[in-house]
């Protein structure tokens, strides 16, 4: 999955896509690079971030959504609000990417079940401007049990609503009220998120544990366009436990990568290469 954003102000790339013209250009050069599903959001969601209005958002997201669904690719609404993705959905776009998992607004779940489209649900607890003050996991099952308890309620409520099973697809949200050790615990579990039985998405691309992670020794993390690497041997990882999409800024990176995992995993032998 290919992210374009078409915001000023996301973490990783904010303004670059800010024009619709900037934006399809992004999304083409992503799906060439190997990317499956493009996904579009006019809503930066990095900590501290403050919302747009509805028509904002609408005003950036449907031009794009319809010049790309119009080339024919799979084409992904990174939204919270109902309308965005009602919206979206007439545009020409196929799956709802919903970081709040329906919480920000439940009126999503109504439009995800009539349209019948395939919903990312990520565990969210709260708002990005306030959200660094519910990274608290205190529980006997710390983050991983909080976090499949919450989502598991989250599908329970969707089902309610009238999502069928087969459209839901579960985001653990690393970053999302969440500490750095809690994203790398996260990782190290996905075996108990998909115990729930849904498809996961994972996204670490780009974010703060990464540059975390590669700090200096001075201790000043890594910027944000020096991170690939690292999201690369994520990306690998994900793979091998399974996961049903990959979340990432850089396509060619990760496709190359998955390519030659794919490659060293097959077992038939096709003959000797030429050297």
């Amino acid at each position: 999955m290919g992210v374009v954003n078409v915001t000023p102000d996301s973490f990783s790339d904010g303004g670059r896509w800010l024009e619709p013209r900037d934006a399809i250009a992004h999304g083409r050069e992503l799906l060439a690079d190997g990317a499956d599903i493009l996904d579009i959001g006019g809503e930066s969601t990095r900590p501290g971030a403050t919302r747009p209005l509805v028509e904002e958002e609408l005003g950036r997201v449907l031009p794009v959504i319809t010049a790309l669904a119009g080339d024919g690719a799979v084409v992904s609404v990174d939204t919270m609000r109902a309308e965005v993705a009602e919206a979206a959905l007439a545009a020409g776009a196929t799956i709802v990417n919903d970081v709040s998992g329906g919480l920000a607004d439940p009126r999503i779940l109504d439009v995800v079940a009539a349209a019948g489209a395939p919903y990312v649900a990520m565990h969210w607890r709260a708002h990005a401007d306030h959200m660094r003050d519910f990274a608290v996991y205190d529980g006997p099952g710390g983050v991983v049990g909080a976090v499949r308890d919450e989502l598991a309620a989250r599908v329970e409520v969707m089902r309610a609503a009238g999502v069928a099973p087969e459209q839901v697809v579960l985001d653990p949200g690393l970053g999302f009220a969440k500490r750095a050790e809690h994203n790398w615990e996260l990782l190290r579990h996905l075996d108990e998120l998909a115990s729930l039985g849904y498809p996961l998405l994972v996204g670490a691309s780009r974010k703060s544990f990464l540059g975390r992670l590669l700090a200096d020794r001075s201790g000043t993390p890594r910027p944000v366009d020096l991170r690939e690497h690292a999201n690369t041997a994520i990306t690998l990882h994900l793979a091998r436990h399974g996961v049903w999409g990959v979340r990432v800024h850089d396509v060619r990176a990760a496709h190359d990568a998955l390519r030659v995992m794919e490659r060293l995993d097959e077992r038939q032998d096709d003959g000797e290469e030429e050297l």
